[in-house]
Formats: structure tokens, sequence, C-alpha cells
């Protein structure tokens, strides 16, 4: 071919040059926007930055404090405060999939975030959020037999058993996200990629795909329901039984003192697994969807920190523990 002349070279299969960058534009978005709580409010993005700074201190505090206890002191290792353990465990990982990214964002007003650094975060999010769910569950299974079946809970809620209920645990919440992430990583995205939310969410991910995700929502709608209905119900109906047991007590002050400590966990339970079904399984409705963020903000920010304060930080052996080894410290301080 001569010089000067143009080569046309035609695409495959009849399709035209617009149709074909516009399949390569598809893989072009390289990072999303996350709009979310600045976007609504940003007149208030000091004051929310100042908020959410200490919600996430008093959170990262109050879990390591009770992991440090519960990991130094011999009298708290018993099956509840193993299970308490992993749970603030859980939850410094938890919140710090959310919290850091967002009061960056909040501090600096740098709202982008690359395409795989929001997978990442959703992957890591609703494993935990998944893991979570197991692990309520088994602590109200294990304050069940511990109130209602007081003989046998030693021989019942053995070594073994809660190493397997922990495992478990830990294995189903990645297990079924590993799956819903591995579909997401299929999708394509083309355009727009303004995320409305904080995080980087399942939902408002979809909605910027430009393939086709009946098949990611079908899988996350039953995997999610696998997730939080059953554990849910465990929960509920041993904190039911707990409390029957707890009316039946001769003693009106240990009554109404095991029914303050139930309640209030009861009450926990509910605003987190409440809100993630209504987030993840109730139909989406115009409400609904402007409530979603806002649905969010009880199992992302403030279920990991009243969880110590609930769970443990009222409890008597936690603050027994705890006076014993700030004693300690202070002796081993005071050494030559």
């Amino acid at each position: 071919m001569g010089e000067g002349s143009t080569h046309i070279t035609h695409p495959p299969n009849g399709i035209n040059f617009e149709q074909l960058q516009n399949r390569t534009n598809q893989t072009t978005i390289a990072k999303f926007i996350l709009l979310g709580l600045v976007d609504h409010y940003p007149e208030l993005q000091p004051l929310l930055f100042l908020a959410f700074l200490a919600i996430y201190f008093i959170t990262m505090a109050g879990n390591l404090l009770l992991v440090v206890l519960v990991l130094a002191d011999l009298h708290l290792h018993t099956p509840m405060y193993f299970f308490l353990g992993n749970l603030s465990c859980l939850e410094i990982c938890y919140t710090s999939t959310i919290l850091p990214r967002m009061l960056f964002s909040l501090l600096t007003g740098e709202r982008s975030i690359s395409a795989n650094g929001c997978i990442a975060q959703y992957y890591f999010f609703g494993s935990l959020a998944s893991t979570e769910c197991y692990l309520l569950a088994v602590m109200s299974y294990d304050r069940y037999l511990a109130i209602c079946k007081p003989l046998r809970y030693t021989s019942l809620m053995n070594g073994r058993l809660c190493l397997w209920l922990i495992c478990g645990s830990w294995i189903s919440g990645f297990l079924s996200n590993t799956i819903i992430t591995s579909l997401e990583l299929q999708l394509s995205f083309c355009g727009p990629n303004e995320i409305d939310h904080f995080f980087c969410d399942l939902a408002p991910v979809l909605k910027l795909s430009c393939s086709d995700t009946h098949v990611v929502e079908l899988a996350t709608l039953i995997l999610a329901s696998m997730d939080t209905i059953p554990p849910f119900l465990l929960t509920l109906i041993s904190y039911v039984l707990i409390i029957i047991n707890i009316l039946q007590i001769q003693s009106k002050g240990m009554r109404q003192k095991a029914f303050s400590t139930c309640s209030s966990h009861l009450i926990v339970v509910t605003l987190f697994f409440g809100s993630l079904i209504s987030v993840y399984m109730a139909p989406t409705t115009d409400i609904l969807k402007e409530l979603h963020q806002y649905f969010s903000l009880f199992y992302t920010v403030l279920t990991p920190m009243v969880n110590p304060l609930i769970y443990s930080l009222r409890n008597r052996d936690v603050k027994e523990a705890l006076y014993r080894t700030v004693r300690k410290a202070i002796g081993l301080a005071q050494l030559p």
C-alpha cells in the first residue's frame, strides 16, 4: 500500500466503530466518586468530621480495651468472653473498612476511590457484617445455655464447640461474600461513576453497571437472606426464652438486673438486624431509598461503638478485670 494511503480495518461481526468505542469505554472507568453525606450536607462537613472521628475513637478504644482484658485476665477465659473478644476484633476490622475512608473524605474533600478499592471495601465490609450476624446468634445461644441450662452449660459449651462455632461464623460470612464479589468482578462499568452513598455498598454500585446485574442481585438476595434471617431468628428466640426464664426468678432485684441487661442486648441486636434487613431485603420504594443511607449508619457506625458498652463494659466481671489489669500495669511500671 502506498505512502499516504489509509488502511481501514472493519470491526468483526458487523459492529460499527461507535459500538466498538462504547464497548471499550465500558472498561475505562478506574475510579468512583462517593457522594454520600458530604454531598447532601456540605455545610455540615466539619461537624460531621468531628462527630465521626469521636465515634471512631470510642469504637476503637472500647473494643481494643475489651480484647486486651480478655487476653490478659484469666478470669475472663470463659466461652462468653471468648465470643465477646472475637466480636470486638471483628468490630475493629469492620468499622475500619468504612470510617477511615469517610473521615479522609470529610477532612480533604477527596471523594474518589479506585474501582478495585471500591470492590475490596464492599468485600470486607460484607464479609464482616455477615460474620457478625452469625457471631451475635452464637452469643445469644451461649447466653441461653448459661441462663436456661446452667447445670449442663459447662459440658454443652466446651472448648471444642466454641472453636467450631467461631470458625463456622467467620467461614460462613466470608464464603457468601466471596461468591457475591466474584460475580461483581465480572460486571462492566461505563458511567456515570457517582455512587450516592458514603461507602461502596453493593446496590448503588450495581446501578452504575452496564452489564446485566440480575444474577448478582439474585445471588445477593439469597445469600443475604441466609446470612441474616436464620441468625436473627435464632437470636430472637434465644432472648425470648431467656426473658421467660428471667421472669421466673423469685428475687425482684436479680430479675430486674438480668432483664435490664438482656433488654439492652436485644435492642442493639434488633437495630443491627433490622437495619440490615431493611436495606438488603426490603422492597425498594422511594421512601426506603431515601432512608437507606441513614439505616446504614446503624450497622456500620453505631452498633460497633455501642456493642462493647452494652455487652461487656457494663459488666461487673469486666470492671474487676480492668481494675486488676491497671493495678498490675502500675506495679510493673514501678519496678526498677
